[in-house]
């Protein structure tokens, strides 16, 4: 039974974990084989999805969390209520870069290859993270311009 935790409804928990796996179909990871899959939910209820990015440079190759906030936060989004990803193995790391645009209190649900989950916030994740309001002079990101 999904959780109506970190203020998602069953509803909100379900669209997540459903439209998460399906961004694993969107992936291009033709040298890894290891699909990630990502869907971010937006204050205002729009649910932003992206697959990773692999190039033969691996290097350059973005993950799928990346991939959904720059998809998000290109069409104007810029607060989070929650992420949700999903993997063909095991819960992915690399959280870092999504920081910048979501709460610490954001709850991040993580499914593997059988969809089991855990959830945890991006604190819990990130627990020495930092963001844009320790950085001297910083403007606190927005809402949807």
């Amino acid at each position: 039974m999904a959780p109506t935790t970190h203020n998602l409804s069953k509803l909100q928990f379900d669209i997540l974990q459903e439209k998460a796996v399906n961004a694993k179909a969107t992936a291009y990871c033709p040298y890894s084989n290891f699909r990630v899959g990502a869907a971010f939910l937006s204050q205002d209820g729009t649910v932003i999805t992206g697959g990773n990015i692999e190039n033969a440079s691996y290097p350059v190759g973005t993950c799928a969390e990346r991939v959904a906030q720059g998809k998000a936060v290109s069409e104007g989004y810029r607060q989070f209520k929650a992420l949700a990803v999903a993997t063909d193995i095991s819960p992915p790391d690399h959280l870092q870069s999504i920081r910048e645009f979501c709460p610490l209190d954001m709850p991040v649900v993580m499914f593997d290859k059988d969809e089991q989950y855990v959830v945890k916030t991006l604190e819990e994740l990130l627990p020495m993270s930092f963001g844009p309001e320790d950085l001297k002079g910083a403007e606190k990101p927005e809402g949807r311009i």
